[in-house]
């Protein structure tokens, strides 16, 4: 694939992505029976929070989603939809669901790869991945008062920082860039999807916390 129609690909699939961390964020802002402003800055903060995290600390500045409109539109369509049609939206949560855990695939690999092209090592590099994928929905459930999804058990930053791994360590190969992206975004998505299905949870402290 020539590098211009690939990164036109990484672009597209990057603004769905968006669009459905989006849609998770003004559902948790609808779910508080908030305001509309508020599932805008939720929206906006998990669809676009991970990968603006991600490009200061790289020194990609300005951030991609100060850049391009494309990139502040999304999140601003995904939460008025959102907002208006959420008792529809709610019902496809599963559908949601799954177009989330391919979201989380695409950033690992893609906040991945644009950090190495930024001169960052591997290991760096690898958690970068991590931060882009993970980033927005952190900001979100601090912002909404929640305690960060990620720290519950659920399998969602342990996939997201195996795909990055993938990712890093094909891209020390001559494989084209294409086919490392590929498997680094397979090996997150399926295992995260294997989570999903299986109730894979993180280990968990037993019995009564001492306090």
């Amino acid at each position: 694939m020539p590098e211009t129609e690939f990164a036109t690909t990484l672009v597209a699939l990057d603004l769905v992505g968006i669009f459905v961390f989006a849609v998770t964020g003004a559902l948790v802002a609808v779910r508080k029976n908030l305001d509309i402003f508020a599932a805008f800055v939720l929206g906006g903060v998990t669809g676009l929070g991970g990968g603006f995290i991600r490009d200061v600390l790289i020194g990609a500045t300005p951030p991609a989603a100060l850049t391009d409109w494309r990139y502040l539109l999304v999140p601003v369509a995904a939460g008025l939809l959102t907002f208006v049609f959420h008792p529809a939206v709610g019902r496809l949560e599963r559908v949601i669901t799954l177009f989330d855990a391919v979201g989380l695939s695409l950033f690992c690999v893609t906040g991945t790869l644009k950090a190495l092209d930024y001169g960052l090592d591997p290991v760096p590099a690898a958690l970068m991945g991590m931060v882009t994928a993970i980033g927005g929905g952190m900001m979100r459930d601090v912002l909404a008062g929640n305690v960060p999804v990620i720290f519950e058990g659920n399998l969602y930053a342990t996939p997201a920082i195996a795909g990055a791994a993938v990712a890093v360590l094909l891209d020390r190969t001559d494989l084209p860039v294409f086919a490392v992206a590929t498997a680094g975004f397979c090996t997150c998505l399926v295992w995260r999807l294997l989570a999903l299905v299986r109730g894979w949870s993180a280990p968990l402290p037993r019995g009564p916390a001492n306090v």
